[in-house]
């Protein structure tokens, strides 16, 4: 019997994390768009612009990991 708990490995790894969240963040925008803007609610202005801020986030967040790993493989000079 193990004295320590054991740990569970994240779901996501650690450079992925805010990658993934941002993309979510955006989808769950573009829903809410959609939908505020199908009841006829100008509010869904906002929600496309947030769409827009979280999409950049994500790529800026997935380029940022690529070079981190790319970075790490590269051969020491």
């Amino acid at each position: 019997m193990p004295s320590e708990p054991r740990q569970r490995p994240p779901l996501i790894a650690g450079r992925n994390q805010l990658a993934v969240f941002t993309a979510v963040v955006c989808v769950l925008s573009v829903a809410a768009a959609v939908v505020s803007f199908a009841k006829g609610y100008w509010v869904g202005v906002i929600w496309v612009l947030l769409a827009g801020l979280s999409s950049n986030m994500t790529w800026f967040y997935v380029r940022r990991s690529r070079a981190a790993r790319d970075r790490e493989q590269r051969p020491a000079e």
